[in-house]
């Protein structure tokens, strides 16, 4: 008897192989397995790509002890993993102000014969952006003729693996372009599952080689596995079969349509204010990027910090190179962020920057600014702002501590 667990996994990695527009053909069995989240997914697609180019290397009496992947400096921490761990040299386009996902003209001359394949991310961390993985195809389809390689594709569609097929079901970056041979997907982000499943989905069976996968047959019947880890939980696989189920295609898109246009509202309503650079992109991940445009008297880090007081988490943090000195604030859209929650964001950031631009030390940084007084004047002014903020709030500590009663106090 087979593992019941074991044969929703399966039901769901050909849902999602379809999904994916893989070329199953009259085989209704996709190459695929579950996985913790998309870190493990990865680590397992990349030691395919590494074995195979470790194989055709050595069947052609080549040296296979030095193998490459190409990403875009923008990847996730997860692929730095693998190199590290796997030995893989990780070779990253560098961004560019204006641009923050990788190039795929850069990236294709960075190829070379001891790469495994290049990464691309069908929804980047940073700014939600899809990468052009049509183009980086067609780029590279053209260096393997030319060369001789035959070096493959990898999309890290972590997180929009279970948008762009619902909203962007026209844009071609899946297992319709010859060279992609396998797609990563975390059910935990956009499959609307809780935290700890991902998937990964090969091409074909010639795509995973066969040395790596253990067949094992003590539960009752053979079971082939490839995993780094035997022994997990079968709960995120059984939500991920329900949701698939209980959704269907019709109630994905639903759902991803509204996140989408929650999305516009809450950069409509920032960009309004006149106060912030968009840097995230309509058709990508439905999550807004922004940076302020005057960032002089305060920045993103203390914005970020001043949301807390109402509820809010909104990281801030600085882009890679070649970009670091951008630094950008990030709203991701779930299916439980409603427009009303959208339009309360907006106005309770309006309110944390009306509160930064009005403290004294900053009105005054402004003044120097404005009028060009001397520095050292300036310094003079702010020290004695913050010595009168240090006696205020001794004085208010003081006063609670001696357990005074309060009236009217807000």
């Amino acid at each position: 008897m087979k593992d019941p667990a074991s044969q929703d996994k399966n039901r769901c990695v050909n849902m999602i192989a379809h999904l994916f527009n893989a070329p199953l053909g009259d085989s209704d069995t996709a190459v695929g397995v579950g996985t913790v989240g998309s870190s493990e997914a990865i680590m397992l697609a990349g030691l395919a790509f590494k074995r195979k180019w470790q194989n055709k290397r050595k069947a052609e009496g080549k040296p296979c002890d030095k193998p490459n992947i190409v990403t875009g400096a923008n990847v996730q921490v997860c692929w730095e993993k693998f190199a590290r761990y796997f030995e893989v040299e990780l070779k990253e386009v560098k961004l560019r102000d204006g641009y923050y996902v990788m190039d795929p003209k850069k990236a294709v001359e960075m190829v070379d014969e001891n790469t495994i394949c290049v990464a691309a991310i069908l929804g980047s961390t940073l700014n939600g952006e899809f990468e052009d993985v049509k183009l980086l195809n067609d780029l590279l389809v053209e260096k393997n003729k030319s060369t001789g390689w035959d070096t493959p594709i990898h999309v890290d569609a972590a997180s929009g693996g279970f948008i762009a097929p619902f909203i962007y079901p026209e844009l071609e970056w899946d297992f319709r372009l010859p060279l992609v041979k396998s797609i990563n997907v975390s059910g935990h982000k956009y499959g609307l599952v809780y935290a700890g499943i991902g998937w990964v989905i090969w091409r074909n069976k010639e795509d995973l080689p066969e040395e790596l996968i253990f067949h094992i047959n003590y539960l009752g019947a053979d079971q082939p596995t490839f995993t780094l880890n035997f022994s997990k939980g079968s709960s995120q696989v059984i939500a991920q079969y329900y949701q698939l189920i209980r959704l269907g295609y019709e109630g994905y898109k639903n759902i991803m349509e509204n996140c989408r246009d929650n999305m516009l509202v809450l950069k409509q309503g920032l960009e309004k204010t006149g106060k912030f650079n968009i840097v995230s992109k309509d058709n990508g991940v439905p999550l807004v990027a922004f940076s302020l445009k005057d960032n002089s008297c305060h920045n993103e880090f203390e914005v970020s910090d001043m949301l807390r007081r109402f509820g809010w988490i909104v990281p801030a943090y600085t882009m890679p190179p070649d970009a670091q000195h951008v630094t950008v604030l990030r709203v991701v859209i779930r299916e439980d962020f409603s427009r009303t929650l959208a339009e309360r964001l907006v106005i309770d950031i309006d309110k944390v920057l009306h509160e930064l631009e009005t403290l004294p030390s900053r009105i005054r940084a402004k003044t120097v600014l404005d009028n060009e007084e001397k520095p050292d004047v300036v310094v003079e002014r702010v020290k004695k702002d913050q010595n009168e903020t240090k006696e205020i709030i001794t004085a208010w500590k003081k006063f609670v501590m001696e357990k005074k009663k309060m009236n009217g106090v807000c």
